[in-house]
């Protein structure tokens, strides 16, 4: 494979409205490619990016990008792979998510993994979307983590917290099932924006609520979704793992 090289240039993807099925959750709201803010030199406007915004009845607060590793911030760069547009692929390794836009093209966001690593590869699909959802800690977190145990009351589900900026999924979820059965993995949103590009999280797929919220507009339900195993070795224009 040849070696990997620095973008010239970082474009963002073009605004689009393909037609698409309805969001669960959100039945009036079309799949959306939404346009990235550009600064004006034309760089991104990461301050737009990724500061403070409100989400249904909830405020999103600003993320000091200062604190995040620049390579793990919101862009398009080259990514060439057989998958096909609209498609996730998720880089446990490199702490990486990409939207395949097609054309070589992607759309990258960094993200935190378990404090293992990611146990579980392969191909997923997103079964069901939910913004803001509740979360059920399984009991062995609980028996684990009994300090959580004030924090949580009695819901629909069971035994959980309530949605909302506290909740550790915060402000969107994607939940990924394989073969018709849930994998129990998710893509969800942090209110640890900082722990973006390490392995930190209880194993779910971590990223900036901003960026989850980006995320979400663009994949539907039965998306698919790619985990690679360790030994996958990628490039991406400007990194290369394995």
């Amino acid at each position: 494979m040849t070696a990997s090289r620095q973008l010239e240039t970082e474009t963002p993807a073009p605004a689009q409205s393909p037609a698409a099925p309805p969001v669960e959750g959100r039945p009036t709201d079309p799949i959306k490619q939404p346009a990235q803010p550009l600064s004006a030199d034309g760089g991104y406007d990461y301050a737009a990016m990724y500061g403070q915004m409100t989400s249904g009845n909830f405020i999103v607060p600003a993320v000091n990008i200062k604190r995040i590793g620049a390579a793990y911030l919101r862009r398009e760069v080259d990514y060439p792979t057989d998958e096909p547009s609209g498609t996730v692929i998720v880089d446990p390794k490199a702490h990486y998510l990409y939207y395949v836009l097609g054309k070589g093209r992607a759309i990258r966001y960094g993200v935190s993994v378990g404090k293992e690593g990611f146990g579980w590869s392969g191909t997923a699909e997103v079964h069901f979307k939910r913004e803001w959802p509740d979360w059920y800690p399984p009991e062995e977190m609980i028996e684990r983590r009994p300090d959580l145990k004030p924090e949580l009351a009695e819901l629909q589900s069971g035994m959980g917290m309530k949605g909302g900026p506290d909740n550790p999924i915060t402000g969107r979820a994607m939940y990924l099932w394989q073969n018709g059965k849930d994998t129990l993995y998710r893509i969800h949103g942090t209110n640890e924006p900082y722990s973006i590009g390490h392995n930190a999280s209880s194993g779910c797929i971590r990223m900036i609520v901003q960026d989850v919220i980006d995320l979400y507009q663009r994949v539907p339900v039965d998306g698919r979704v790619v985990v690679l195993g360790p030994a996958k070795k990628i490039t991406d224009g400007e990194t290369e793992v394995e």
